[in-house]
């Protein structure tokens, strides 16, 4: 049976027992500021496990694309070394909320494996909770089970929780017993080994009790299942191999790293161990990106970049020079693709990255050969046989610069590395990351909205039709996180109605501002802002202007038809613009965040390099011949799988329904998107791109005007560049000729100067060389020299220290009257005890200021030009004190 075939089948048998098959969620969690990356089937069913969230269905089963490679679920070392650890893996899984319990979640257990996988059942073994009296009684009684293949277990193995506190409960796992052969000593066993004779195929969790503070167990009204099994383990055991690397779901990339690499898999242990490494981490991969992870150097990109760099740096343990990485993406797709078209959708985008990120390394690890090659020389010099350790991570983590690689090259020169110091910063650090990471990068929703969406119906929003409701129905109203039934005048708070024009803010899109009237017509509330915490509600967040509001009444909402007319041409005007960044620079842009705002909006994408000026041009032309078209805008729900097969584009972030909004702008532009759109691209009126920069490692952020904001623009533009002309004294045509000629007489005018100041500096010379004092047998000169900048000081003290032959010089200035620079010079012959960066330190200190640098020559800068007397006469001191 192949991995395909499995997966499908465990969908299909939860299926036809009433469970609904419900899609894999993203790897990159909505709504979490708990989880790095979706790491279990049920993570995208925790607000409805809680109540927070409620489905229309109450069984649920998925295959679930998850990763392993940081925070509390970390396997990425282990990866390659074990049979079992991978970063990305599918799990499949079935759930009950509140539906059946564990009579149910056992037998089918047993009927899945037993029945449709026709896995021997007396090599079957089961745990449970050591105090599970009931799953114990069912795995004996009803499936028949001998006793001596039950085995109780205690909290540590078999008590599930999904925090400190909130539902949890005892869990019972399904094992294999895979022969005598799989044995790995005398004390092999259940419990108490982690060999693979006895493999866990399936956990069982029962949720039946909610834990308090206190550490309480209250048992829940409605007791859940959530269940959980790998797919590579399951198809391993299927097809008879010892490994999971064996399966058919790692040959294609296994193929590749054998033909990419011309060696073949199981010849050498360590060539096996680094591929399979890179038929791991490819997966992981590709599917973090298609996610919309970009490499980075903190948070889930950080994650990332260790992936990638651990795949490449195996890469070159098998010998391959040059990246290749981002060929294996095309690998993965072609053996995922049917499960999760996303991964082909963004395939062009993956490479791309991938590409660039090798080669990034491969820079980085010259720069880090570099530093590494500094260290060992200084540890010789000092005769020393151990490597810092602190600065071997420092390598690590800013470079990414492989520990085993430093290794190495220690053994090479008979060093070791001091491994305490280094893993006292690798803990230090993961401290930081612990304290820094903010989860999904989304403030958790407050748990005030959870409680009123769960007792109020959902919205309906009317705003694609009007900008005003009339009879709108008050269903609640909130206060400082609380509910109220009433509001006052002057009190600010926020209301949820039963209808509303208004559009709450998401996808990029503002949320809308107006007025509440009432009955009579006259103004109640004005509309701040309007916001949708949870998918179901359109909260209004509003001043109440006059009389009281309670819930129950009817009032008239009014949306800002300005703000919002000006909001939805800037909105349209983002699908003219993506569909003119793929046609100039190509498929592999995606997008990857919007910011849509009555006044202007902002559009990151995908790309890998800065946009030139006739890009520029380009796209703002295709953009506003779009809006000369006046071409209609049309609109329609669909389902996702269609909406995708029609051909709209649809993003990273943002998580779909069953059923969809396509946006289109025929012949030009279609996208999924839930956002208030112009009713024709004519009604934009013009579009002026303002700016085009980068925001993270491949990923561009361009900000544009639409409409009389852009009309604005452009005439503000030409009435300075009118300006210009006009006191360059110019026609348009002639103003860089001109601009040019005068940047080169004032750089010229600017050199004289600088000539003229180190001339007039130059004839203080040989006063300045008589206030040099004998401080220890040496000549120090320190003084404060006017009229010079930095760069003057700096070739001023070289002049000094010609003439001085041997000594140190500390020159001072005061810029612009508030700013004090210094520069501190030691002669060749002093170099050995005197150390510049050292001195300049002390110094600058005195002034308020900080600095450093070589030996040699070191400058600083300072705030405090009053205290520069004292620092001068400071030197003197330091040089006395310095160590003999």
């Amino acid at each position: 049976m192949t991995g395909r075939e499995l997966r499908k089948q465990f969908l299909q048998f939860f299926e036809e027992r009433g469970h609904a098959i419900v899609p894999s969620s993203s790897l990159v969690p909505q709504n979490d500021p708990t989880l790095l990356f979706t790491n279990a089937g049920m993570v995208q069913f925790k607000d409805v496990f809680l109540g927070k969230d409620l489905r229309n269905y109450s069984r649920a089963t998925t295959a679930q694309r998850c990763v392993r490679a940081g925070g509390k679920h970390n396997d990425l070392e282990n990866v390659g070394h074990t049979a079992r650890h991978h970063t990305f893996f599918e799990m499949m899984g079935n759930f009950s909320f509140g539906d059946y319990f564990k009579k149910d979640a056992i037998q089918y257990g047993w009927d899945f494996l037993t029945g449709t996988l026709g896995l021997p059942k007396d090599r079957l073994w089961v745990t449970v909770y050591q105090d599970d009296d009931e799953a114990f009684n069912l795995w004996k009684d009803m499936i028949g089970i001998p006793i001596d293949r039950i085995v109780r277990m205690g909290k540590k193995d078999n008590f599930w929780s999904m925090g400190d506190t909130g539902p949890c409960g005892p869990c019972s796992e399904i094992l294999i017993d895979q022969g005598e052969e799989m044995r790995c000593g005398d004390n092999c066993g259940i419990g108490k080994c982690d060999c693979d004779r006895y493999l866990e195929l399936w956990n069982l969790v029962f949720m039946q009790f909610d834990r308090d503070a206190s550490g309480t167990l209250t048992p829940l009204p409605k007791p859940s299942i959530d269940t959980g099994m790998g797919l590579e383990r399951v198809a391993a055991v299927m097809q008879g191999k010892h490994s999971n690397f064996e399966s058919d779901l790692f040959a294609p990339m296994l193929r590749f790293t054998e033909e990419i690499s011309g060696k073949k898999y199981g010849d050498n242990p360590q060539d096996s161990a680094s591929m399979r490494v890179i038929a791991d981490h490819l997966r992981s991969t590709t599917f973090l990106i298609s996610d919309g992870v970009l490499p980075a150097n903190d948070g889930r990109g950080y994650v990332l970049r260790r992936i990638m760099r651990r795949a490449a740096r195996h890469g070159k343990m098998l010998g391959i020079t040059e990246p290749f990485l981002y060929k294996g993406i095309q690998v993965v797709v072609d053996a995922m693709k049917d499960e999760y078209r996303e991964i082909a959708d963004h395939c062009q985008h993956v490479i791309q990255v991938t590409l660039n990120e090798e080669r990034r390394f491969g820079h980085t690890l010259n720069q880090g050969l570099d530093l590494l090659n500094k260290l060992v020389e200084a540890t010789e010099r000092q005769k020393s046989s151990v490597l810092d350790g602190k600065e071997i991570f420092k390598l690590y983590d800013t470079f990414g610069f492989p520990l085993d690689l430093a290794q190495d090259v220690a053994k090479d020169h008979n060093l070791t590395i001091d491994m305490d110091a280094f893993d006292r910063e690798m803990n230090a650090q993961r401290t930081r990351a612990r304290e820094s990471w903010k989860g999904s990068g989304e403030v958790a929703i407050s748990e005030i909205y959870q409680t009123v969406s769960n007792t109020i119906p959902a919205t309906r929003f009317s705003g694609y039709q009007t900008m005003e409701e009339r009879d709108a129905t008050l269903l609640a109203i909130i206060k400082d996180q609380q509910v109220v039934t009433a509001a006052a005048s002057g009190e600010r708070v926020e209301l949820i109605f039963d209808v509303t024009p208004c559009y709450g803010e998401s996808g990029g899109q503002v949320g809308d501002t107006g007025m509440i009237a009432m009955a009579d017509g006259s103004v109640a509330a004005t509309i701040t802002n309007t916001t949708k915490p949870v998918p179901q509600l359109f909260v209004h967040h509003v001043a109440v202007e006059r009389g009281e509001l309670r819930t129950g009444q009817k009032m008239t909402i009014h949306v800002d038809e300005d703000r919002r007319k000006r909001t939805r041409r800037n909105h349209t005007s983002t699908h003219l613009l993506n569909a003119a960044l793929r046609d100039v620079l190509g498929d592999h842009v995606k997008q990857s965040g919007s910011l849509v705002t009555p006044e202007r909006f902002r559009f990151d994408f995908t790309h890998f390099s800065a946009i030139d000026e006739d890009e520029i041009r380009r796209i703002e032309t295709i953009v506003n011949d779009g809006i000369r078209t006046n071409t209609p805008v049309e609109t329609k729900e669909v389902g996702l799988d269609e909406a995708l097969d029609m051909g709209a584009l649809a993003f990273f972030e943002e998580k779909y329904g069953d059923k969809v909004r396509v946006v289109q702008i025929p012949g030009l532009s279609m996208e999924l998107c839930g956002g208030t759109h112009a009713v024709a691209t004519g009604e934009i009126g013009l579009f002026k791109l303002l700016n085009e920069n980068s925001v993270a490692a491949g990923v561009r952020r361009i900000e544009a005007l639409t409409g009389e904001a852009a009309l604005a623009y452009i005439q503000q533009e030409e009435q300075q560049f009118r300006r210009a002309t006009a006191l360059l004294k110019a026609s348009p045509e002639e103003v860089s000729a001109r601009i040019e000629k005068l940047l080169a007489s004032s750089k010229e005018q600017e050199r004289e100067v600088e000539r003229l100041k180190m001339k007039l500096a130059t004839l203080q010379t040989d006063a300045l060389i008589d206030q040099a004092r004998n401080i220890r047998g040496v000549k120090v000169l320190a003084a404060r020299v006017d009229h010079l900048d930095s760069k003057g000081l700096r070739n001023f003290a070289d002049v000094l220290k010609g003439k001085l032959q041997s000594g140190i010089v500390v020159l001072a200035t005061v810029e612009d009257g508030q700013r004090v620079s210094l520069i501190s010079a030691v002669t060749k012959d002093l170099v050995g005890t005197y150390h510049a960066g050292n001195i300049i330190k002390e110094i600058a200190r005195l002034v308020g200021g900080s600095g450093g640098g070589r030996p040699d020559m070191a400058q600083a800068g300072g705030k405090s030009p009053e205290k520069l007397p004292e620092a001068i006469e400071k030197v003197f001191q330091v040089v006395e004190s310095w160590p003999a």
